[in-house]
């Protein structure tokens, strides 16, 4: 029976370690087929787009360079020859299809050998569960630390789709995670620690015992009252601005009266403008 290293949702190490199911870790690791898997899945990461011109497609040379007998040189038919500056391209690569199909049952036996390689070299870690209310790549990191992966290539499996735990630790480059069931042989391979969710090899959500809470979280905690009276506070806030808004309009509009009755005393106070006598003779 291969066993595992056992880890609460908080990271902390429990007592005793993970049986392992034997139906899927059983110590078998078949080379030949991880290497064959291998291939097969970079092989289909190609994309078969390199393309070189051969001389019937390079532009010119459709002349012959010079006379065929007489000038003392080699008998040449045209300057885009593959030997020629500026020619084509003698057995170049051209665009191709490069997938290759491996069967169902060697695809599954690479995966059990990659994970079952992983079990035996102790890099493979089993957490109880990943709950993530929110994204958050500093938990992640926290968590992967206390594991001791912090400076290693992990690979996350979950139990199934968790965005949460997805887009923490999306922006980490050293960090991949995916559901397990999709996880195939060179992913496993690619990474140096395992991380498995229990859910994800049992089948089963298990029941997690509440762990002690640290005394920052109780501080926070004694600081919700404050938070409840957050809402009267900011009404309150409201009440007194509308009222500013009011006195300030008052004030405005008396200012605007005083002003009127002062130009219009002004205008009564100034002594009408006899008019200009005409002049006569139209001079």
């Amino acid at each position: 029976m291969i066993e595992a290293l056992h880890y609460s949702p908080a990271g902390n190490r429990r007592d005793g370690k993970f049986a392992l199911p034997g139906e899927m870790f059983d110590g078998t690791v078949n080379e030949p087929v991880l290497h064959q898997a291998v291939k097969v899945f970079l092989n289909n990461q190609r994309q078969g787009t390199a393309k070189t011109k051969g001389r019937s497609e390079v532009s010119g040379g459709n002349q012959k360079p010079w006379k065929q007998k007489g000038t003392g040189r080699a008998r040449q038919g045209s300057t885009r020859a593959p030997h020629w500056r500026g020619g084509g391209i003698v057995f170049g690569p051209t665009p191709r299809d490069y997938r290759t199909d491996i069967p169902k049952k060697v695809r599954q036996l690479a995966r059990k050998s990659a994970l079952n390689a992983r079990a035996r070299e102790d890099a493979l870690v089993v957490i109880e569960r990943l709950a993530f209310d929110a994204p958050k790549t500093a938990r992640l990191a926290e968590l992967l630390g206390k594991v001791g992966a912090e400076d290693r290539k992990v690979l996350v499996l979950t139990s199934g789709n968790k965005p949460n735990v997805y887009l923490s630790g999306r922006n980490m480059p050293a960090v991949q995670v995916m559901n397990y069931h999709e996880a195939s042989a060179y992913d496993i391979l690619w990474s140096d620690t395992v991380l498995v969710e229990e859910a994800a090899l049992t089948g089963v959500e298990p029941e997690v015992a509440e762990e002690p809470v640290s005394a920052e979280p109780k501080a926070k905690a004694a600081k919700k009252p404050a938070a409840e009276t957050r809402p009267a506070k900011a009404k309150a806030a409201k009440k007194t601005a509308a009222k500013a808004k009011a006195a300030k309009k008052e004030t405005a509009k008396a200012t605007k009266k005083a002003t009127k009755k002062t130009t219009a005393k002004k205008s009564a106070a100034k002594p009408a403008r006899k008019p200009a006598p005409k002049k006569k003779g139209g001079k």
